[in-house]
């Protein structure tokens, strides 16, 4: 199978869905001859034009309005927020107006946008523009959070995505548009809603989002020597949360470590734990780990962003520690 990046893989399907169907359309900030902040957009405008690749303002409010109203009457935009940190900007109309207004008008209005968005640190890019604000819009009922830890998911989920009747905060990790992984060459749809067991094993339940995944499968290779054999879980969409592939995994290894970028504290992994408390306690034979971000701004030098987020050594050691 051909192996594209990240980048090429969200742009690919993005190309795919505006051919299919015409009533989607793209915009944003600089997406248009600038091709975008991370060139996800590149060349699209020469291929779509203006009218269906749209250069907007610099008004994240102003963007996720513009969306939610073509919604409304029957287009599929794609709105990118460049940003997640931004997207605080634009929250009164996603989550005020976009998440309730299918519920509000008794199902008569459909909802079919989704907002595009980029999170994650990595790249030095400090404080405003490094934070993983998952957790704000997984709060919120009527929204579909996804996380793609890979190309071939980042294509079939954005195809599904654009595909949907509700709206779809659908998040991006800058630090990964140059991963490259095998994509499929023919038309795939990757389901929402759904988890994805990334590596079978039998000693550790690990549940990673987005570019913890690949920390997490990189740890599994190393701790496999070592005769400690990771299952890796990747949920995808958040919200609304596959949970049963986790309680299953959990009740086989005894022990669960969860890990994201997100700062550790009122985190996705804490949600993850209680369903786990909840539901699977009686299968664990140790206490559950957690693995996030330090309760802290997002530093711009390099050594202090490692320093505050995490990586695959933190979750070799916390995985050694489980087996203790």
């Amino acid at each position: 199978m051909r192996e594209i990046t990240y980048r090429e893989a969200v742009r690919e399907a993005m190309r795919e869905e505006m051919h299919r169907d015409a009533n989607v359309f793209q915009l944003g900030e600089d997406i248009g001859v600038f091709g975008g902040s991370y060139k996800v957009t590149l060349g699209l405008v020469d291929e779509f034009g203006p009218e269906r690749i749209l250069d907007t303002p610099l008004s994240e409010a102003a963007i996720a309005g513009a969306a939610i109203g073509a919604a409304m009457v029957g287009m599929r935009p794609v709105a990118e927020i460049m940003y997640i940190d931004f997207m605080t900007l634009s929250a009164d109309l996603i989550i005020n107006t976009a998440a309730k207004m299918r519920f509000m008008s008794g199902g008569r209005l459909r909802l079919p946008v989704v907002f595009r968005t980029q999170e994650g640190g990595g790249v030095s890019a400090g404080p405003q523009h490094s934070q993983c604000l998952e957790t704000m819009f997984a709060h919120i009922p009527g929204l579909i959070v996804v996380l793609p830890a890979t190309p071939r998911d980042a294509k079939g989920l954005l195809k599904s995505a654009i595909r949907e009747e509700n709206p779809v905060v659908f998040i991006e990790h800058k630090g990964m548009y140059g991963l490259k992984g095998p994509v499929p060459e023919d038309d795939y749809l990757t389901p929402l809603c759904q988890s994805d067991i990334k590596r079978p094993g039998k000693d550790i339940t690990v549940v990673a989002l987005s570019r913890s995944v690949q920390y997490a499968l990189q740890a599994a290779e190393q701790l496999s020597q070592e005769n400690i054999e990771l299952e890796i879980i990747d949920p995808m969409t958040i919200k609304p949360l596959d949970k049963a592939p986790i309680l299953e995994s959990v009740a086989k290894t005894g022990r669960l470590l969860i890990v994201h970028e997100a700062y550790k504290s009122y985190g996705f992994g804490a949600e993850i734990a209680a369903i786990v408390a909840d539901e699977a306690i009686d299968y664990l034979d140790a206490p559950i780990k957690r693995i996030g971000a330090l309760d802290a701004p997002i530093p711009f030098g390099m050594r202090m962003e490692d320093f505050v987020l995490p990586n695959a050594n933190d979750i070799i050691n916390a995985a050694r520690g489980l087996m203790q």
